[in-house]
């Protein structure tokens, strides 16, 4: 009975979309966190009747044929591209991109990765790194004796000192845009990695070519949208329940049978 794996697909396509959904709002509090969506698509078919085939000896043909589907299956987990709000925190090294980019990070093997989360900080060499210490390119330090520290919209760093009235320039950082951000490697961390999807990294200044710019003192919120993820989720048990009571028909018309004399 083709309805017991049908029903079991669809079952574990709602518990995919429950466990997707599990993890948008886990991350409600994540910073610049995306939201993630299931996407399902239909089985092949078993064709019993293939529309379009010659039903009669003066070439009639089905209008529709007989097409049996074999139930669902998970087609992609894409992320939700959007930028969340921005959340004032007066933290000077607190980065908010305001607009497309991302941050490039070097990776502890040399590779690079790319963040939109801003919350950096400064080592023991006074490099500026992420919340997990990984370099923030172009690798700007910050001296020990630098009273302020103060970055523009366009990603300049500079640094004010004790007795001088002059900002001292230390760098300035860019952002890079992809093609497809959907196609970018979720790595943790909120850190990502380029993929033949996501297309080459386009790396340049910030508020140039369609890039974002800047905000110091804020940071990028989750767009997780909790009222939507809840209804999801709500719309899922129902679908995982619906699967469960065909499985369960499905029993009853098979045991009907066996009892058949």
């Amino acid at each position: 009975m083709r309805a017991l794996n049908i029903a079991a697909t669809g079952m574990a396509a709602q518990n995919m979309r429950v466990e997707v959904i599990s993890h948008n709002l886990a991350n409600m509090s994540t910073t610049a966190y995306n939201a993630r969506r299931a996407e399902f698509a239909d089985l092949h078919y078993q064709q019993a009747a293939r529309p379009g085939t010659i039903s009669s000896a003066d070439g009639t043909v089905l209008p529709a044929g007989v097409q049996l589907g074999l139930g669902v299956r998970t087609a992609a987990v894409s992320v939700q591209v959007a930028e969340g709000s921005l959340t004032e925190t007066g933290g000077s090294l607190d980065l908010a991109i305001d607009g497309k980019g991302y941050l490039e990070v070097t990776l502890p093997n040399g590779e690079p990765a790319y963040t939109r989360d801003g919350a950096l900080k400064r080592n023991g060499d006074g490099l500026i790194v992420t919340s997990e210490g990984f370099a923030v390119a172009p690798g700007i330090t910050i001296p020990e004796d630098a009273k302020t520290i103060e970055i523009n919209a366009v990603g300049e760093v500079y640094a004010y000192f004790d007795g001088q009235v002059q900002a001292q320039l230390l760098g300035q950082f860019s952002l890079t845009t992809f093609s497809n951000d959907k196609g970018l490697e979720a790595l943790g961390s909120n850190l990502y990695k380029e993929t033949e999807a996501s297309g080459a990294p386009n790396v340049g200044a910030p508020a140039e070519d369609g890039r974002g710019t800047f905000r110091q003192g804020y940071l990028e919120a989750s767009s997780v949208d909790a009222v939507h993820e809840i209804t999801g989720l709500i719309e899922a048990q129902r679908g995982y329940e619906m699967n469960a009571k065909v499985i369960t028909a499905a029993d009853q018309m098979l045991a009907a049978t066996v009892q058949i004399r």
